[in-house]
């Protein structure tokens, strides 16, 4: 199938323009050149005891709209009211009082900046930033955010809105459209070990598309991501919504239901051209079901020289069947008004 054929676009093709950030106090330099991308969706779901690599990519930045870091108020003390102002709409333990629309880039990027020394607080590994800003303008002294590289989290820095400006970069970045991404490779097979935490959050989206009715999972990779736990979730029994996948570069097939890839760099979700509804699946993830990785023990051309015996060793086996992560699943659903209906809250505190 020709790129043409399935140039749908969920977003303008146009070029973002490359940001540098500095320090509002002296102006000095702060960062790299970077190019704005869609927040990782894996963001909030880590593993605890493990080191991370980076959350980003060299030369890029997201923004978290969500307040994040000390001080923290409990549930209770905030209310329903003020929480769900907040986005959020379901119970959870603690929320943030600190600042909205953190620069999140990876450390690697950070430039003119040094360490607090008083503000160094981690669980074992690394620091966390849990005693307030740890980074500071190495021109003026100005603390202007955090890094975060202690276990169980993922190396990220968090630069405070209010403590930086933005400043133009000389390159420019094109936004790519969606039948570029595929074909060049953007939609890399790169989060087979963390590929639980984009699957529970469409689990999330696939729960509220389906209103609590029954789902038919097509057959084959999806089946194998979410087919278990939407059986534990959802009953089963007549007009069920047949779920599938659509997006550039593969046949749209008839379901009422269909995962589609959102965009990486620009959020945006792919839209089908029929009539069922969209659910958002990470890129990444979406890619590895549309292309999964070729994998042979055999050279592409030819045959192995006689005599040759390869030693390689078979593929590791899963000790257990796949499962979503019930982390990702809820912290999406407590993001969506839809979990405030009895149905859904039900749902919620579901373990499958």
């Amino acid at each position: 199938m020709s790129p043409g054929t399935w140039r749908r676009r969920a977003c303008v093709s146009g070029l973002a323009r490359t940001a540098v950030f500095g320090c509002a106090g002296c102006g000095a330099v702060l960062t790299a050149g970077v190019s704005k991308v869609a927040l990782p969706i894996h963001l909030r779901d880590t593993y605890w005891e493990t080191l991370h690599p980076p959350l980003l990519e060299a030369g890029t930045y997201a923004v978290d709209p969500e307040p994040y870091g000390p001080p923290w108020r409990l549930w209770d003390e905030v209310g329903a009211q003020e929480a769900a102002a907040r986005g959020l709409f379901a119970p959870c333990g603690s929320l943030s009082d600190g600042p909205s629309d953190t620069v999140l880039l990876a450390p690697g990027d950070m430039r003119g900046t040094g360490v607090i020394a008083e503000r160094t607080e981690g669980y074992c590994m690394g620091i966390n930033g849990s005693g307030g800003p740890n980074l500071a303008c190495l021109g003026c002294g100005l603390p202007v955010g955090s890094r975060i590289d202690d276990c169980g989290q993922w190396q990220v820095v968090r630069l405070l809105p209010q403590a930086v400006v933005r400043l133009p970069g000389p390159l420019e970045r094109p936004v790519m459209e969606w039948a570029e991404l595929p074909a060049d490779g953007v939609l890399w097979h790169g989060l087979s070990e963390y590929r639980d935490i984009p699957a529970g959050a469409a689990l999330a989206h696939v729960v509220v598309a389906a209103r609590g009715g029954p789902v038919e999972v097509a057959p084959g990779p999806i089946a194998e991501l979410l087919g278990r736990a939407l059986a534990a979730l959802l009953p089963s029994g007549e007009g069920a919504k047949r779920l599938d996948l659509a997006g550039p570069g593969i046949f749209e097939p008839a379901a009422e239901l269909l995962l589609v890839p959102v965009h990486p760099q620009t959020g945006e979700v792919w839209q089908p051209s029929g009539g069922a509804v969209a659910v958002p699946v990470q890129a990444a993830l979406w890619a590895e079901l549309a292309f999964p990785p070729q994998r042979t023990r055999l050279p592409v051309i030819g045959g192995l020289p006689e005599g040759v015996e390869r030693d390689d060793p078979l593929p590791p086996h899963p000790t257990m069947p796949f499962r979503p992560s019930a982390a990702a699943f809820r912290h999406t659903l407590a993001r969506m008004p839809a979990v405030c209906e009895p149905w859904l809250r039900t749902i919620y505190g579901h373990e499958y």
